[in-house]
């Protein structure tokens, strides 16, 4: 469905951008921030969540700064959210902090000169698979029970999700870490999903091929050819049990990339910015 508007994005625009951070969520005493990178100009811009990675269990809304900023620069506002990570903070409770944080993000758009009906999501490694499994089971009540007055479930609706060398199978990826007998990401897996059925029943090829009733957003995957963190074959999978099951979702892969790369300004981030924001205008018509 095309989003009509007044403004019409263009990422051929480039704006100056300006952030700051705040809180979005306090929950069972911990206080979540979010850093907003909000483009100058008269909007409403769409908006962008972002979901940054760290195996589950690290990292904060501070993350990615060297996509977020250039991202921002095309016009749309970038919400980069941290979320309660780390020990005795397992799944759902990530999953959590994301359904919120959609319904937040548009619930405050206007704050941000943002438009609360052009909200998309791109998530990072372990964030590019809490995100799609997010956007995908909008009605699971483990996933939105974080109340937010005024919104519902289907507030937590992305008009988009772009997913960035994601870790789309996560036994799969345990898999790999023990086989190289990397404990410590073996570790940061038993932390955050307590256990084998976790990781299996948050696997969304799995999702989908269990037949649940699901919302499927346009998707975008971009991963690299040489990730051997997490193979691109995991996200080939994905993707075509998402079309099989009626989404439109496209892999983009990168060829000779690694994961976790686009960390430092330069061509790679430029032809990141480039491949998102076009699907990104696509979306928005």
């Amino acid at each position: 469905m095309t989003i009509q508007k007044a403004y019409r994005y263009d990422p051929s625009d480039l704006y100056e951008v300006r952030e700051h951070d705040q809180e979005y969520l306090n929950v069972g005493g911990v206080t979540l921030q979010v850093r907003i990178y909000q483009p100058e100009g008269p909007g409403p811009f769409p908006m962008l969540l972002s979901i940054h990675g760290g195996a589950w269990t690290d990292k904060d809304h501070t993350d990615y700064e060297s996509t977020s900023k250039p991202l921002a620069a095309t016009g749309l506002v970038v919400a980069a959210i941290g979320q309660r990570v780390g020990s005795g903070f397992p799944y759902p409770l990530q999953v959590q902090d994301i359904h919120y944080g959609v319904r937040w993000l548009k619930a405050h758009a206007a704050e941000f000169n943002g438009d609360p009906d052009a909200v998309g999501g791109i998530g990072y490694s372990s964030g590019g698979h809490t995100l799609p499994l997010a956007g995908m089971r909008i009605d699971d009540p483990r996933y939105s029970a974080l109340p937010l007055e005024g919104s519902s479930p289907a507030d937590a609706k992305l008009a988009w999700i772009i997913s960035c060398w994601p870790v789309i199978e996560p036994y799969f990826r345990y898999e790999i870490a023990r086989e190289k007998g990397n404990t410590e990401l073996m570790e940061k897996h038993h932390m955050f999903f307590q256990g084998d059925e976790a990781m299996h029943e948050s696997t969304p090829l799995n999702v989908i091929e269990r037949g649940e009733k699901l919302t499927l957003s346009p998707v975008l995957v971009l991963h690299g050819t040489a990730d051997d963190v997490m193979p691109i074959e995991a996200s080939e999978r994905f993707v075509a049990a998402y079309n099989g099951a009626g989404g439109n979702a496209q892999l983009v892969p990168f060829q000779g990339k690694g994961h976790g790369w686009a960390r430092e300004a330069g061509s790679e981030v430029d032809e990141f910015v480039k491949i998102a924001t076009e699907f990104i205008a696509k979306q928005l018509g």
